[in-house]
C-alpha cells in the first residue's frame, strides 16, 4: 500500500496546485447545500393546508406525500431533486481530476518515467482513482452534512425532514454516492489512457453524468419512486459495475503500448 500512498501524495501534490480544481472541489459542494435550504425557506407555507393532491406534484410521485399537506408535499418532491445532485456531486468532482492524470502526466513527459518503476498496474490506477474519489466523496458528504444540519435551523417540518433523512436516501448519499464515484473515474481513466489530448479526455469523460441526470428526471416526473428496495438494488448494481470496471482497467490497460503509441 505504501506505492499507492505515493501515487495518491503525488496526485494530490500536482492537482490541487490547480486553482479551478481547489474552487470547484470547495466551492461546489458549498452551493448545492445552501442553494436547497434557501429555496425551502422561500417557500414556507406557500400552498397553505391544500391536501397533498391539489399542490400540482405528478401522480406517480404522490407516493411520497403520504401524511402531509400541499406545501410539505412540495418541498419533499423538490428537495428530491436536489438530493440527485448530492449523488451528482462526487461523481461531477473527480472527472476532470481523473480524465486529466494519465493522458496530463503524458503531455508533460511524466508518465514514462512513472511506468518504469515496479509498481503494477493495479496499483497505479487504483492510486489514481483514490486520489480522484476521496475529496470528492469528502466533499459530498460535507455537503450533505451542511444541508441536514440546516434543516433543523430553517425549521422544516418534522414530516418533510424525516422523507428527506430517511434510510433510503442516507444510503444513497453516503455508500451509492461514493461507489458511482468509483465508477465515473475508472471510466475517466480509461479514456485519459486511450486519448492524446486533456481536453478531449474530460468531454468524453463527462458523459457518466448522464445516466445520473436522467434519474433526476425520472423522479421529477414520478416515474421512479425512491424506496429502500431500490436503492439496495441500485447499491449492488453499481458495486458490481464499479468491480468490473476496475478490473478490466487493469487488464487493458497496456503500459508499453502507451508508451510507445504516445511517441
Amino acid at each position: 500500500m505504501n506505492q499507492v500512498r505515493t501515487i495518491i501524495d503525488k496526485e494530490w501534490a500536482e492537482v490541487f496546485k490547480n486553482r479551478t480544481v481547489m474552487l470547484t472541489t470547495l466551492l461546489l459542494p458549498l452551493l448545492f447545500a445552501i442553494m436547497p435550504l434557501v429555496m425551502l425557506r422561500a417557500m414556507g407555507g406557500s400552498l397553505g393546508d391544500i391536501p397533498a393532491e391539489s399542490a400540482g406534484i405528478p401522480s406517480g410521485a404522490l407516493a411520497i406525500c403520504k401524511g402531509m399537506n400541499g406545501t410539505e408535499c412540495m418541498q419533499a418532491y423538490m428537495m428530491g431533486q436536489f438530493m440527485i445532485m448530492f449523488l451528482l456531486m462526487p461523481v461531477m468532482i473527480p472527472v476532470t481530476i481523473a480524465a486529466y492524470s494519465i493522458v496530463g502526466e503524458k503531455t508533460t513527459r511524466s508518465l514514462e518515467p512513472l511506468l518504469a518503476t515496479p509498481i503494477t498496474t493495479a496499483q497505479l490506477l487504483l492510486g489514481k482513482a483514490l486520489a480522484a474519489v476521496i475529496p470528492a466523496v469528502i466533499a459530498g458528504w460535507l455537503s450533505f452534512g451542511i444541508f441536514a444540519l440546516g434543516t433543523y435551523l430553517i425549521g422544516l417540518s418534522p414530516v418533510v425532514r424525516a422523507y428527506l433523512l430517511s434510510p433510503s436516501w442516507l444510503l444513497a448519499i453516503l455508500i451509492l454516492g461514493p461507489i458511482l464515484a468509483l465508477i465515473s473515474v475508472n471510466f475517466a481513466l480509461w479514456v485519459s489512457s486511450r486519448v492524446s489530448d486533456p481536453r478531449v479526455a474530460e468531454q468524453i469523460s463527462a458523459v457518466i453524468i448522464l445516466p445520473i441526470m436522467l434519474l433526476g428526471g425520472a423522479l421529477m416526473a414520478g416515474w421512479v419512486v425512491m424506496n429502500l428496495v431500490s436503492v439496495l438494488m441500485t447499491i449492488l448494481a453499481a458495486l458490481l459495475i464499479a468491480i468490473g470496471l476496475s478490473y478490466l482497467g487493469v487488464l487493458i490497460f497496456e503500459r508499453e503500448t502507451i508508451l510507445t503509441r504516445w511517441k
